[in-house]
């Protein structure tokens, strides 16, 4: 790609506004945010895009909460340009963003209980798909105006890995949006977002200086409203797998559900397209307080007038 002389005068007058702008502009208009045997049907709602500064202390954090196989921004970089860490400048940028799923993608989820809504299912497919066309653009535009860019996500040094505890990767997408200022953690393992919890993540490393976005959020869990104490068990009641309890999800369980329904169920298959399996559950995401909003803000609200339950399940 190659950028008009206007554009990027653009680009260097305000990088951060350039850029997330440039992601919204591309989701809208990409023709590969659609469905095209559904008649165009557009997956993606307009992303939300926020900043993580690369030296953010939650990268190292991340080595002891997920992995020590778990890359930092700045080892994300060198290996993609086959450099040493230390010989990157000392500011690096982490781009995050989050693609909220349209309505009807998640009503179509919000009416099963067992499994995924072919619309929810077709949207998780070719819309990761598309989110890796979106990862490869950002890379691309950013190259083209002079500066270093990866998405970990689609390097062939990113690696899948499990324990005890189930599946981890070396670099997740979640974690960085956290980073970012995106949201908090669920008792479903989801990423609460101000669009909710109904969506897929996003993110590029790059060498170009952008302001960090604020991390208002008071912790890791704080979005979410069963970790705040209130009376909300809806991401257990939607889990056909009875994979999510109080005391968090179980991934193994989650997982061994997700292989059964994808590879075992010639029938619940037909009428996919290209799918070799049934792409994801989500059913935790849809018809819950945080399926499209951050329910804190409705709490908020509530508890103005005293019209919110609290349980004691917190020490």
């Amino acid at each position: 790609m190659s950028l008009a002389p206007a554009t990027a005068a653009k680009f260097h007058s305000n990088p951060a506004e350039f850029v997330e702008q440039e992601i919204k502009d591309f989701v809208g208009a990409s023709p590969d945010n659609r469905l095209s045997f559904l008649d165009d049907y557009v997956m993606w709602n307009e992303p939300l895009v926020k900043y993580a500064a690369g030296d953010n202390p939650l990268f190292d954090q991340y080595k002891s909460i997920i992995a020590p196989t778990h890359l930092t921004p700045r080892e994300a970089l060198a290996k993609a340009y086959d450099k040493e860490p230390e010989d990157l400048q000392s500011r690096l940028s982490v781009i995050s963003w989050i693609l909220p799923a349209a309505e009807a993608t998640r009503d179509s989820n919000s009416a099963e209980t067992e499994v995924p809504g072919r619309l929810w299912s077709h949207t998780r497919w070719h819309g990761e798909v598309f989110n890796g066309i979106l990862r490869n653009h950002v890379v691309d535009f950013l190259t083209e105006m002079g500066y270093m860019a990866v998405a970990p996500f689609l390097q062939p040094y990113f690696r899948t890995f499990a324990n005890e505890k189930g599946p981890y990767s070396n670099w997740s997408e979640r974690h960085a949006a956290y980073a970012a200022g995106h949201g908090t953690f669920s008792l479903s393992d989801g990423f609460i977002t101000e669009a909710g919890i109904a969506h897929r993540c996003g993110s590029v490393v790059t060498d170009l200086e952008l302001p960090a976005s604020p991390m208002t959020a008071t912790g890791p869990y704080a979005n979410c409203l069963f970790d705040v104490g209130v009376n909300c068990r809806a991401c257990m009641i939607r889990c056909p797998a009875d994979a999510i309890t109080e005391n968090g999800h179980d991934k193994i369980k989650c997982q061994e559900y997700l292989v059964s329904i994808g590879y075992s169920s010639a029938a619940l298959k037909d009428g996919y397209n290209n799918e070799t399996s049934v792409a994801g559950c989500g059913l935790c995401q849809t018809k819950v307080p945080c399926e499209f909003v951050n329910p804190m803000h409705k709490l908020k609200r509530i508890e103005r007038w005293g019209g919110v339950q609290v349980i004691p399940h917190k020490g």
